[in-house]
């Protein structure tokens, strides 16, 4: 059920507003030192955060820690927050079906918002042919389903992905993330049929020709094609670095899957739902893929995933081989489909565009005042932006100290980043679409303050 909702403009506001909470004993309270403590004797290492800061509350792109220290949040809960912290339609409509279940499970009693989120997103993804959704929880969930779709449509069991791509933590999906720290070190062997074709990437001097040619030896000598059951593909890479996938290369490999019969997976996850200015990453090309996994700013911070795929290939499944006891929770369709409203009727796709010209103007004019700052490359699609930073120009080696030393003097100055890429040399900014020119703009100017005192630190 959607909202209707119309969203007030919402101010930057110095301290955290005022919080009313009903319980029936006193609020409890924390502070940073105390949780870290804690945090140390109940939660496992490998488990790792970016901020040592624990939450308190949030609004649009403003974050407050337990301390009452306020942050300004480039990060969004790595690309869940399209639409902002709290946003008031999403949160009011996620209420309003609390007030009604919270669950019974799709797989036993079934409810609308499931039926009608499905219809949504069949609609706005690309193509003509009849679409079909299932929708789970997780991002990694999506992307597994999507392969157990392709193999049962095809009758195949091989999987062709990409240097750098990311698709998820569990085994399956570690096989097909081309990333070994932290996510597969010491946690191998991998299912096998899944095979790594180069990723095309001007920085490692790899063409588009290059990574045909690598992916045409790779069906010679390893991946039979007609073994093949999919191709899958973040049409920009996330956690890889923020690389657009050039749109040639979208074209080549959609023509490839059509000449062996093989299914194209684009993995939306961090690039869908107008991150890049369009609901769809892949969208820019023209590409129809066969299949979409979708997570992250689908439900505006609730967790919900979801495989869009061709009517055809989505039904070729038999019924009870595909859903989960959590799938398609009717509170977090709710709200994807209060999220999906907000998108339209608050022109966040435009807004995506004019926000990653503005990103990549700004980036360019503090690279431009002081080389120093070695900031190599500005990179992305629509909102979908990384910046990339180097030891020098002639070299162009990659700089991850740099890199850590911004983040870790952004934070001391309240802006949240996140970095990015095989090296970790790059820093993402996945502001909400919603945050206004007044918080950007002092996010920004924090990022060049510390980008000059980390270029100092480095110095000295």
């Amino acid at each position: 059920m959607s909202s209707t909702l119309k969203r007030a403009p919402r101010k930057a506001s110095k301290k955290m507003p005022q919080i009313s909470i009903v319980e029936p004993a006193a609020p409890k309270t924390y502070t940073n030192e105390d949780l870290i403590r804690r945090r140390e004797a109940a939660v496992p290492r490998g488990v790792a955060s970016a901020a040592p800061v624990y939450a308190a509350f949030a609004e649009n792109a403003e974050l407050w820690d337990v301390d009452g220290k306020r942050f300004i949040d480039f990060v969004g809960g790595i690309g869940v927050l399209n639409t902002g912290h709290r946003h008031p339609g999403v949160i009011a409509a996620a209420k309003a079906q609390e007030d009604l279940f919270t669950h019974t499970s799709f797989q036993v009693v079934p409810y609308a918002p499931y039926i009608e989120l499905a219809e949504k997103l069949n609609e706005l993804a690309p193509g003509d042919a009849p679409k079909k959704t299932l929708l789970v929880t997780t991002g990694a969930e999506a992307v597994e389903n999507a392969v157990k779709i392709a193999r049962a449509a095809t009758g195949r069991p091989g999987v062709i992905a990409f240097t750098g791509g990311y698709h998820g933590r569990t085994l399956l999906t570690l096989g097909m993330t081309g990333k070994i720290s932290p996510y597969k070190k010491d946690v191998g062997p991998f299912p096998s049929d899944i095979f790594r074709a180069p990723f095309p990437n001007l920085r490692d001097g790899i063409t588009v020709e290059d990574a045909l040619t690598g992916l045409k030896n790779l069906f010679l000598t390893d991946a039979q094609p007609e073994r093949i059951a999919c191709i899958i593909i973040e049409p920009v890479l996330g956690e890889g670095g923020y690389t657009p996938v050039p749109f040639e290369m979208l074209t080549a490999l959609r023509e490839i899957c059509d000449q062996h019969g093989i299914m194209l997976i684009a993995d939306e996850v961090q690039a869908g739902f107008g991150r890049t200015g369009k609901w769809f990453a892949i969208e820019h090309s023209g590409v129809v893929p066969d299949l979409i996994t979708v997570a992250k700013s689908m439900a505006g911070g609730y967790p919900l995933a979801g495989v869009i795929g061709r009517a055809d290939v989505m039904d070729a499944m038999i019924p009870g081989g595909l859903g989960g006891t959590y799938g398609g929770n009717p509170v977090a369709c709710a709200a994807a489909l209060a999220a999906i409203t907000a998108i339209e009727d608050e022109n966040l796709l435009a807004k995506s565009i004019m926000l990653g010209d503005k990103l990549k103007a700004r980036f360019a004019e503090i690279g431009a005042r002081a080389a120093p700052y070695r900031m190599w490359d500005i990179r992305g699609l629509g909102g979908m932006v990384a910046v990339e930073f180097v030891t020098d120009f002639q070299s162009a080696a990659v700089d991850a100290a740099l890199t850590k030393r911004i983040i870790a003097h952004a934070l001391e100055r309240g802006l949240l980043l996140l970095s990015c890429g095989l090296h970790g040399n790059a820093i993402r900014v996945m502001v909400p679409l919603t945050a206004s020119d007044e918080i950007v703009d002092e996010g920004l100017a924090i990022f060049e303050e510390s980008l000059a005192a980390a270029v100092v630190e480095g110095n000295t």
